[in-house]
């Protein structure tokens, strides 16, 4: 007996199935397994194998999905220092999620090969762990880790991250291009928040990405029109006038609207943009038109994309209250209706 052995060997049988496969070099010490025989077990022939730099695969076939996954985050966890984060070390926020294609797919995305198909995973760690990627792991390192998800276990990076950093490392557009059309077509996310999150990668200088983008945004805006065709009909509101332009008689175009009702001035917009860095959140575009319209007797109600789809009956609530003030507003301003 050594220092180095434990008092108490943990048996590697009592483990769980799913983990007791996949092992640090430090777990199978404190399983009482020497270094001495986890090398002669990883010998050629063995019945053991080393995947990634101190991480061990105990039996000599291929690894399965689960098993990769956790040895990459076994390995962005348990390898090389850190410089110590901000924050609690129990706030909840794990030291690596997998991010990418591999998180893409734990997500359900039919777009994307599956997980054993992958040449390399990616996994999301800080940028003040020194890691460097090797084997199948691919390190991203990221300023402030996202919250991330649990998906069969397996912490994971949101969609709008995992895309951003699949992207990343995407040159087909025909690739890109499925990719963010099915996260906002599968319901996944909405597409300003995609944007946002491609933007904060620096990622909407290269061409292919942006002729994405536009088609991205033009699949979201067109998702969220028929949500709220929906929701007017299924929640019994009056029928507006669908995607209009006001204009005042002989002056100023005023803007176009999606819906809209005269007779009580009241007009709902989607708000499907993705605010840009230089773009003054407390101050957009979208309140400059408010405030003119509003000033004129007529009421805008914003609508969101994500409260159409998560929430509906909620924004109906909001448009139905808009048009039951209506009597106590006084008249609006006379405007020419326009299609769009």
């Amino acid at each position: 007996m050594n220092h180095d052995t434990p008092l108490s060997p943990l048996p590697l049988q009592h483990l769980s199935d799913s983990h007791r496969r996949v092992l640090t070099t430090r777990q199978l010490r404190e399983h009482g397994v020497p270094a001495a025989e986890t090398t002669e077990r990883c010998r050629p022939g063995g019945s053991w194998q080393q995947v990634l730099p101190g991480i061990y695969l105990l039996h000599p076939g291929p690894p399965t999905s689960e098993e990769r996954l956790h040895a990459v985050l076994l390995y962005a966890s348990h390898r090389g220092p850190t410089v110590p984060r901000q924050g609690s070390p129990s706030d909840g926020t794990p030291e690596a999620m997998i991010t990418g294609l591999a998180a893409l797919a734990l997500h359900g995305f039919h777009e994307v090969p599956p997980l054993l198909a992958l040449d390399r995973i990616e996994v999301l760690v800080a940028r003040t762990r020194r890691l460097r990627s090797t084997g199948f792991a691919r390190i991203v390192r990221a300023a402030e880790l996202p919250a991330s998800q649990e998906i069969t276990g397996v912490p994971t990076a949101p969609v709008p991250r995992a895309l951003a950093d699949a992207v990343g490392a995407l040159t087909d557009a025909s690739t890109v291009r499925r990719l963010l059309t099915e996260a906002v077509r599968g319901g996944h996310c909405e597409a300003p928040t995609v944007v946002r999150e491609l933007s904060r990668a620096r990622l909407l200088t290269r061409p292919h990405v942006v002729d994405a983008v536009e088609t991205l945004l033009a699949e979201g805006r067109a998702l969220a029109e028929q949500r709220l065709y929906a929701m007017v009909c299924e929640h019994g509101l009056p029928e507006p006038l669908w995607n209009v332009d006001l204009r005042l008689p002989g002056g100023p175009h005023l803007g176009g609207v999606d819906a809209f009702w005269p007779e009580y001035g009241v007009a709902v917009e989607i708000d499907t943009r993705a605010p840009r860095p230089e773009e003054d959140p407390l101050y957009s575009a979208f309140d400059h038109k408010r405030e003119h319209l509003e000033r004129l007797g007529i009421t805008v109600v914003r609508a969101l994309p994500r409260t159409l789809r998560e929430a509906p009956e909620q924004q109906a609530a909001v448009v139905r209250t808009a048009l039951m003030a209506a009597p106590d507003r006084g008249p609006s301003t006379y405007v020419v209706v326009l299609p769009r």
